[in-house]
């Protein structure tokens, strides 16, 4: 297992990545605020008006107690955070939530029955109500236990409608932090932009070694990191010519892309998706526990560095060049340390502004250069053009 501290900050996406807002998409959205009871809710997400994906539970951020913590707050009618949905700009209707989804979460496993779509929820380490514990919802109402005061139980829920464009609400996504826990940009990708690529993201980073070594885990990411990487991973291999400097719209732009024609892009996505593991394992073999670092100072940093695993995981993409690579693996590790020394350029590639075109096209062709003039590779080196990026 490989363990990293905190990652680089600028590599990943936040709002600087926002194009701006006028004052017609503020003006035009409507927020309401309702109170809706727990059986409303559930019955919203089983319509699936609430897009609330059982799959989501292979992503689980919070432990039992603490669902159970939650649950009987509702038991006891103390005020619990606020719900956030917004209208799907796609569907009318439907949901998606911007804040709440492990209070969705765990009032779908505890109300579930056994066997169901949700994991059955069997409540522990209450503090007050300690007679309901070890219980799932259908045990306890089977004791004849009074169910209505938790069904009727309210949870204030506010609904945001009429959103002109996506852009509005990734501004939203980012500013709310109501729990203890960042909000990820990816997690509302997904929601907008469900389908067969979407779901194959999620399978693929279920099962990838790669992004478990990355986060350090046995299990998915909960804030979906891991999805974002692997569909950053498959935009640099196959659009990187489309980067225009925002990587959020790129990202974005990717995902509708794929999907569209997921049926002509399937084989070449799930090909690409298997040549990140095969890139990853050549990695390892170089670096060791040092794998996708910086090396600064005599020694490798601590954090994960996005743009070093991105330019270490591209040169390592295809059989001819990962090959040659591997039978110089002693002198590809000392090249990077070399270029991380002696290459100013390349060193503020992927620790300043990282997700600009320029520094995007740098760290690429600088690290492609150093081993196709030492070792024989055959790497593509980027241009920047009139109309973007051009591939040598």
């Amino acid at each position: 297992m490989i363990y990293y501290e905190l990652e680089v900050p600028d590599q990943v996406e936040n709002e600087d990545d926002l194009n701006g807002l006028d004052v017609g998409d503020v003006n035009d959205f409507i927020i309401s605020n309702t109170d809706w009871t727990i059986e409303t809710i559930k019955l919203q997400v089983e319509k699936g008006n609430i897009q609330l994906n059982p799959s989501f539970q292979r992503r689980d951020a919070w432990t039992k107690q603490r669902k159970s913590k939650f649950i009987e707050s509702l038991f006891l009618g103390i005020p619990v955070p606020p719900l956030v949905l917004a209208e799907s700009p796609a569907s009318k209707g439907k949901f998606i939530v911007l804040d709440g989804k492990q209070r969705l979460l765990s009032i779908m496993q505890f109300m579930s029955a056994a066997g169901g779509d949700f994991n059955q929820l069997k409540l522990t380490k209450l503090e007050i109500r300690k007679d309901l514990s070890g219980k799932p919802l259908e045990n306890i109402e089977a004791e004849g236990t009074d169910i209505s005061f938790f069904e009727n139980q309210s949870v204030r829920t506010t609904v945001i409608k009429n959103c002109r464009n996506e852009n509005f609400l990734y501004h939203i996504f980012l500013r709310l932090n109501t729990g203890s826990l960042p909000l990820s940009p990816q997690e509302l990708r997904q929601a907008l932009h469900p389908g067969q690529f979407s779901n194959f993201l999620d399978e693929a980073t279920s099962n990838s070694k790669c992004l478990k070594d990355v986060f350090h885990s046995d299990k998915p990411d909960f804030r979906m990191r891991d999805i974002e990487l692997l569909l950053r991973y498959i935009a640099m291999r196959t659009r990187i010519k489309s980067y225009r400097g925002n990587l959020k719209l790129f990202l974005d732009d990717t995902l509708k892309a794929v999907e569209t024609n997921w049926d002509l892009n399937e084989n070449d996505i799930k090909n690409t998706a298997a040549e990140l593991e095969k890139a990853h394992i050549a990695a390892l073999e170089i670096f060791g526990n040092n794998i996708y670092r910086r090396w600064n100072n005599g020694s490798y940093e601590g954090r994960f560095n996005r743009s070093v695993f991105e330019i270490i995981v591209l040169s390592l993409s295809d059989d001819k060049n990962r090959g040659i690579i591997l039978l110089n693996k002693e002198r590809t590790e000392d090249l990077f340390k070399e270029i991380c020394e002696n290459n100013q350029a390349f060193v503020n590639s992927i620790v300043q502004t990282t997700k600009s075109i320029g520094a995007l096209s740098t760290r690429i062709t600088e690290w492609n250069r150093i081993l196709n003039k030492n070792i024989g590779t055959s790497l593509s080196e980027l241009e920047i053009d009139n109309t973007g990026i051009a591939i040598n």
